[in-house]
């Protein structure tokens, strides 16, 4: 949920009796927290007709990031809307691991290179990046201070991408896996952070329809055991990182042996690290 409205939306505010019937509608259509849901539309919208709109769309079932535009993503605005995976607060885990690994590594390159691989909106690149950055003393990412780049083999997906990371200097490429990345990274990747499709393919049907219905597929459906895309990514990650760097996978605890079986026919030493409270694990794995 997309924070720090209430003072956009007090000055938004429509007559008092509007705001109850806008609760009530998203809640008839089973949103959760219709009131802050309510207050976010109400500071989003610029007139009452784009707010009738906004409301209709999401009374309709449309993820509530793609009608406002923007996903909060560790204290970040992630451009979203339809046709890209929506960023979800459970991988703010992957991101901490993610920084955890490279700075375990400080002193070794004077600019860490990040790669997020099977990107979406970039938004998790995006955030390692700016943690790292902020913690060099500098925000001039891409410059000095962190590398970015981004990989994904849906045009949806990096055409929201290339909007994230350009304040960042990240560039994002569209293929399959490592398949469009610059020859010059073999071999010097700090940290690879995949969040890749892990649903097998006979469960999409049982997620959550916001998602089932509106997000592409090819961002939530991970094949027969939900961990294809996970052995092809580990396969090619030593022949990308550096001596030392890391190769970090979200997934489920269920799955975790699997992704983690995956890293060790890789040849990489790996750890698997959870977080009960995001209910999510992370498969970590290093050259």
């Amino acid at each position: 949920m997309p924070e720090h409205v209430d003072a956009a939306a007090s000055a938004a505010d429509p007559p008092a009796a509007t705001v109850p019937a806008i609760v009530a509608r998203l809640r008839a259509a089973g949103c959760v927290f219709a009131e802050e849901e309510a207050r976010l539309l109400l500071a989003t919208a610029t007139n009452p007709y784009e707010l009738a709109a906004m409301i209709d769309k999401r009374v309709a079932g449309s993820p509530l990031e793609y009608v406002v535009g923007w996903a909060e993503f560790c204290g970040l605005r992630i451009i979203v809307g339809p046709g890209v995976f929506v960023p979800r607060r459970r991988s703010e885990f992957l991101v901490d691991q993610a920084v955890a690994a490279v700075k375990s590594r400080a002193g070794t390159a004077a600019a860490p290179i990040v790669l997020d691989l099977c990107c979406g909106s970039g938004a998790i690149g995006l955030a390692v990046t700016t943690v790292l950055s902020e913690a060099c003393g500098t925000e001039d990412t891409g410059r000095g201070g962190v590398e970015l780049h981004a990989a994904d083999i849906d045009p949806g997906a990096t055409a929201y991408a290339r909007r994230n990371l350009a304040a960042a200097g990240g560039q994002v490429y569209e293929g399959d896996l490592y398949d469009r990345l610059p020859a010059e990274l073999r071999g010097r990747i700090d940290v690879i952070v995949v969040n890749a499709p892990y649903v097998p393919s006979d469960e999409v049907g049982l997620m959550p329809a916001e998602a089932r219905l509106h997000e592409p597929l090819v961002a939530l459906d991970g094949g027969a055991d939900g961990v294809g895309l996970h052995r092809r990514v580990a396969a090619e990650a030593p022949a990308w990182l550096a001596s030392g760097g890391s190769l970090l996978i979200e997934t489920s605890e269920r799955q975790a042996p699997l992704t983690e079986a995956a890293m060790t026919a890789a040849g990489l030493t790996t750890s698997v690290v959870s977080d009960d409270d995001l209910d999510t694990t992370v498969v970590i794995g290093r050259a």
